[in-house]
């Protein structure tokens, strides 16, 4: 009965976990709100794993809610790539939810619902199947994200949840805008539907399909943080808890998905006058987004704004991965997708450790007293660092050679090796730099009753070995990415659920 109802288990789950904290009246004991969190990202996780093994197994899953059939019914559609989104998100909000159980929950009402409202959000616009329901997702999580972003509160969360709250109000104003405009000329906001009817437009409705494709490029290009709409992303990033900002690494991820999912394939199969206008923007706007985000790197005053901008900096490369539009080089993309979410979540991890440690001094850049367990924290740095930078033998360096092999074909060649090796070399001297004042140049005994709790370690112990086994399983991983690739631009999705020949 479970396997018939497999593809919408990751969203009903987390779902139905944030009711149950939400209203079981819990707040007064936090032990039991962490026991039912922690079991239900435990949950999620093995749903995710069984998912991932349907789909390898038995190909792609449609799920049709309540069996409306398309292009009426709303669908779910798991391949590959949503399965390995769902399973990576599942990851990285166990490793948040653990460490938060720590201390950090205590800060604020109503955080271990929140968070799993957040991953039912994200997971629902990984597996959504249909625009309007992606709309539908996209709110969910960004609902969420309001109340965690100013979890704990302080002067610097309200001020930077403010502008996230605004620009992505906007955000969320210019999608429900694109939305009637692609249904005007299209009649449907179906994936499978679009993707049949695009290869027929013409006229003035190809005018119209145009300017709504824009849009959702606007829209996509916000939540990703593509330059020039990745302002928001250091601040808001920065400013937050350390559980809430490693749980939206993979947030800017939501938005690149969208762009390869719906500009790439969905109207980009071979349609070259809804694809093109987008698509020829990519690589000049992902070389921008990585120049930029070099510069904010090197400028970093603190270890959460050095981990802002290093997150700018992978969606600038795989932006030029996607712009390459084929296969080989989405392969690489998604190996490298998955190595930038995991050192991401780990160096937002580490640095609430730090900035927990340091008092006054929290996370910056400067001289101040030793920290407890310093020699631990320091090799977890190392690890972490070497990941981020792209250096041997983690994974970070086979994620940047796939990048610079995918490029390799395109016309911007040059200029994407040279920014993609130049923002690694700042990173070097960035992560340098910051070992150095928060670990080489410390001082002093560390004050008396501070100390790293285990719920912190753990969750970069795990995603440490991750990332090893990244690199000790590389050909396996690279043979799932090139067989999730192909599935992807191969889209079989039209015929898979009766739409062959539609119009």
């Amino acid at each position: 009965m479970l396997q018939d109802h497999l593809a919408i288990l990751p969203i009903i789950t987390p779902m139905l976990m944030g009711i149950i904290l939400l209203f079981a009246r819990l707040r007064e004991n936090i032990n039991d709100q962490r026991v039912i969190a922690i079991c239900g990202q435990a949950i999620g996780l093995l749903i995710s794993i069984v998912l991932l093994r349907s789909v390898l197994l038995d190909g792609p899953i449609v799920y049709q809610l309540g069996n409306w059939q398309q292009p009426y019914g709303i669908a779910l559609y798991v391949d590959q790539l949503s399965a390995l989104l769902v399973l990576l998100t599942s990851l990285v909000a166990f490793c948040a939810q653990a460490y938060s159980c720590a201390g950090e929950d205590k800060n604020g009402a109503f955080f271990h619902p929140l968070m799993m409202f957040q991953v039912a959000g994200i997971s629902g616009a990984f597996l959504t199947a249909d625009i309007f329901n992606l709309f539908v997702f996209f709110e969910i999580l960004l609902m969420a994200s309001y109340s965690l972003m100013i979890h704990g509160g302080g002067k610097n969360k309200v001020l930077a949840n403010s502008h996230y709250v605004f620009l992505n109000l906007l955000g969320s104003s210019i999608f429900l805008i694109a939305l009637g405009t692609i249904y005007a000329a299209f009649g449907t906001l179906s994936y499978a539907d679009l993707s049949l009817k695009a290869q027929n437009i013409e006229g003035t409705q190809l005018l119209l399909a145009q300017a709504g494709i824009f849009l959702l490029f606007v829209v996509f290009a916000l939540k990703s943080a593509m330059l020039p709409l990745h302002l928001w992303l250091a601040k808001t990033y920065s400013s937050t808890s350390a559980p809430v900002a490693a749980l939206f690494a993979i947030l800017t991820k939501v938005g690149l998905y969208c762009i390869w999912r719906i500009h790439g394939v969905v109207f980009g199969s071979g349609v070259d006058p809804l694809s093109a206008p987008v698509l020829q923007w990519l690589t000049p706007l992902a070389l921008l987004t990585l120049a930029l985000a070099a510069v904010g790197i090197l400028g970093s005053k603190t270890l959460r704004q050095l981990a802002s901008y290093l997150i700018i900096a992978s969606v600038g490369s795989l932006l030029l991965v996607i712009a390459q539009h084929n296969p080989q080089a989405s392969a690489a993309g998604f190996y490298y997708l998955i190595h930038s979410t995991l050192a991401g979540c780990a160096i937002f991890l580490l640095a609430g450790i730090v900035v927990r440690l340091r008092a006054k001094a929290q996370d910056r850049f400067v001289s101040t007293r030793a920290m407890p367990s310093s020699g631990l924290l320091s090799f977890l740095f190392l690890v972490i660092a070497i990941a981020m930078i792209g250096l041997p033998p983690l994974s970070g360096f086979i994620g940047k050679a796939l990048l610079l092999k995918a490029t390799m074909s395109s016309n911007w060649m040059v200029w994407s090796w040279a920014l993609i090796l130049i923002s690694s070399f700042v990173s070097l001297i960035a992560m340098s730099r910051a070992a150095s004042y928060l670990f080489w140049k410390a001082s002093g005994e560390p004050a008396e009753g501070d100390v790293v709790h285990k719920l912190e370690l753990i969750p970069l112990f795990v995603i440490s070995m991750l990332l090893l086994a990244l690199v000790v399983f590389a050909n396996d991983v690279d043979g799932f990415t090139q067989s999730a690739a192909q599935q992807m631009h191969a889209y079989p999705m039209p015929e898979m659920i009766g739409l062959k020949g539609a119009q």
